[in-house]
Order: structure tokens, then C-alpha cells, then sequence
């Protein structure tokens, strides 16, 4: 007998960023908007359409839109369960909500709302903290993207690699290795340049201007049993992008698990 999914989580965002509702939509209910700022992303965009966010190597979430309303309201629902390999009768549909808020002079507020209903499990509020300080960061890509790179199609870069230890140990030593400066600072990223446009919590984000432009995010977290992930995930546009990343992705996956991580 399965327990009534009844203890209700909750995350809220809310992003200002540049461009029309018409800009705004697009960035956040097309795939490829999505797959620009977010995760590789495939959807019907329509209500009742199928959607799925890749998020690594034979691992993806799959959901469906309920909620479509061009530009100002989008809704989709994932299976929260299936992802983490769980009794989908002990879980609701994890639902998430964008609302598109135009303001004058030329800006919108985008308000995210992600919702369900577990049954209090330790695991599941473990899920909803690294989903909020997972989601953070990339409102700020987002918000880099409708300022630099509006309605372009990305290429995305993604590498990660393991090493013992903490999550800080880690991204001090990343930090470092790749001179990454503070907000404002003109930095150079094994052959890219680029403005630091964001400093957070174990993450940095670049816009990368040569040799090929677009948005480069660096970051360290913590996997459990005395390991840290460190990545790199880049989304570029130009022409030359796809040939950059066939020839870059596999140096820097050499580089990042070349990284010599004090014990």
C-alpha cells in the first residue's frame, strides 16, 4: 500500500529580463529557446504536447505541457518519480509555471513557480533544495541570453568529471586553474575570452565574445559518498559553433579530469 502523496513543496523565482513578451516567449516555450539557456530540450509546443530535457548521458525528464497560453503563460508537468526511480503512485507531477510580465521600457518579469506533492520522505525535500539552488543560476543565463543573443539557436557544450572530495575544495581549485576573476573582469578560459558576468555560489558565468560568442557557465557540487562533480556547459552561437565544440569538448573533458584537487 503506497502513502497519499500530501505534503505540498513549493519553489518561486521571479527574473527581469530584456525583450518583448513576444522575445521573452520564445526564449522560455520553444525548444530551441530552451535548449539556448537551459537544458537540450524537445517539445511539442502546444497544450497536450510531450517535452524532454536531456540532462546527461542516458539521463532525461519527460513531461508534458498542460498550461499554453502565448505570450504569457506556459505550464508543463515532469515525472518526478520515473526520474528518480521511485513509486510513481507516492508522487504528483512536479509542475512548473512561467508567467510573462511585460514592464515599460523594453523589460518583463518572468515569475516560476515549481509545485508538487510527496509524502515527506528525506530524499524528497533533499530533491527540492539542490532543485532551487539548481534552477538559480540559470535565470541568469537566461537573462544573458534575451540581452545578448535573443531568438539565436545554440550549441551546446557540456563536460563533467568526478574527483574526491568537497564541493568548495573543488571549486577553488577550478576557480583558480581557469583565472576566473570577479563581475566585470575580462578573463581568458583556455583559449576563449570573455566578461565574468556572474559570480554565485560554486559557479561562474562567462559571456564569451572569441573566437566563438556565447555564454559559458563553470561549477562544482557535491555528489555524496566523498565526491565532487566539476562542469563546464557553454552554449554558443555562430556558424563555427558546432566544429568548436567537436574539437574543444573532448580537451577540455581531459582537462577537467586532469585537475589535481588537494586531498
Amino acid at each position: 500500500m503506497s502513502t497519499t502523496p500530501n505534503v505540498p513543496y513549493r519553489l518561486e523565482f521571479s527574473v527581469e529580463v530584456p525583450g518583448t513578451p513576444e522575445q521573452v516567449w520564445h526564449a522560455i516555450a520553444t525548444a530551441r529557446g530552451m535548449s539556448a539557456w537551459f537544458l537540450p530540450t524537445e517539445m511539442e509546443e502546444r497544450e497536450g504536447g510531450s517535452l524532454h530535457f536531456t540532462m546527461g548521458p542516458e539521463m532525461g525528464s519527460d513531461g508534458h505541457v498542460t498550461g499554453w497560453d502565448p505570450p504569457r503563460r506556459l505550464v508543463y508537468e515532469e515525472d518526478w518519480a520515473a526520474l528518480m526511480g521511485k513509486d510513481p503512485d507516492a508522487l504528483s507531477p512536479l509542475t512548473s509555471e512561467f508567467l510573462v510580465v511585460a514592464r515599460s521600457g523594453g523589460t518583463c518579469v518572468v515569475r516560476v513557480t515549481s509545485s508538487g506533492f510527496g509524502t515527506g520522505a528525506a530524499w524528497e525535500s533533499e530533491f527540492w533544495d539542490e532543485m532551487g539552488s539548481g534552477w538559480i543560476p540559470f535565470f541568469d543565463n537566461l537573462r544573458l541570453y534575451l540581452s545578448h543573443f535573443p531568438g539565436q539557436e545554440a550549441t551546446q557544450l557540456e563536460v563533467t568529471a568526478s574527483h574526491p572530495g568537497d564541493a568548495e575544495t573543488l571549486w577553488s581549485t577550478l576557480h583558480d586553474a581557469l583565472g576566473l576573476g570577479d563581475e566585470g573582469a575580462m578573463v581568458e578560459v583556455r583559449g576563449a575570452t570573455g566578461t565574468v558576468e556572474r559570480v554565485g555560489e560554486r559557479q561562474t558565468l562567462v559571456r564569451l565574445t572569441a573566437p566563438v560568442p556565447g555564454m559559458l557557465s563553470v561549477f562544482a557540487f557535491g555528489e555524496g559518498d566523498g565526491k565532487a562533480m566539476a562542469g563546464v556547459r557553454a552554449y554558443l552561437f555562430s556558424a563555427d559553433a558546432a566544429d568548436y565544440v567537436r574539437r574543444e569538448e573532448p580537451a577540455w573533458q581531459a582537462w577537467l579530469q586532469g585537475l589535481i584537487v588537494p586531498a
